[in-house]
């Protein structure tokens, strides 16, 4: 089954959500009913100390998979010949605990309002079954002539 960003984006090098970037994350969405969701698993290189996944990846997980979720939402809301191409307004991140790096994490995000071209999306990062950070974000598609409109592409 093929990733919303391997269906919409294949070419795509973002380092957290770029199918096309060899040394990014490379995170898959997919949408699961209400829910956007992705299963992701860390390396050592991804770690702040032994065995604890770095502040800032798992910020990078929720921002890339958030805007997905954003654009997902935004299509089937707005309608169109193609997904939107959205860029993060705003994200606040609430580290819970520590992550481990000694399994997969998943990510779930929930657009909880649409309002013309953005989304509100909240998530949770979950490890090992508990939640280990969420996020409130604010996602906006853009329009022709902005530096990311066809980033898709």
């Amino acid at each position: 089954m093929l990733s919303l960003q391997e269906r919409f984006a294949p070419t795509n090098r973002c380092f957290g959500c770029g199918p096309a970037n060899e040394k990014g994350l490379r995170l898959r969405s997919f949408e699961d009913g209400d829910t956007v969701v992705c299963e992701w698993t860390p390396q050592k290189h991804h770690e702040a100390f032994p065995g604890v996944l770095n502040g800032g990846i798992c910020g990078c997980l929720l921002d890339c998979h958030g805007n997905w979720a954003a654009a997902w939402q935004l299509w089937k809301s707005m309608g169109g010949p193609e997904l939107p191409s959205t860029v993060t307004a705003e994200f606040h991140v609430k580290l819970r605990a520590p992550t481990p790096t000694s399994g997969p994490v998943r990510v779930v995000a929930r657009v909880v309002e649409v309002s013309g071209n953005r989304a509100v999306v909240e998530e949770t990062l979950e490890a090992g079954g508990k939640v280990t950070a969420t996020c409130r974000g604010v996602f906006v598609a853009v329009p022709p002539g902005h530096p990311a409109y066809h980033r898709w592409q």
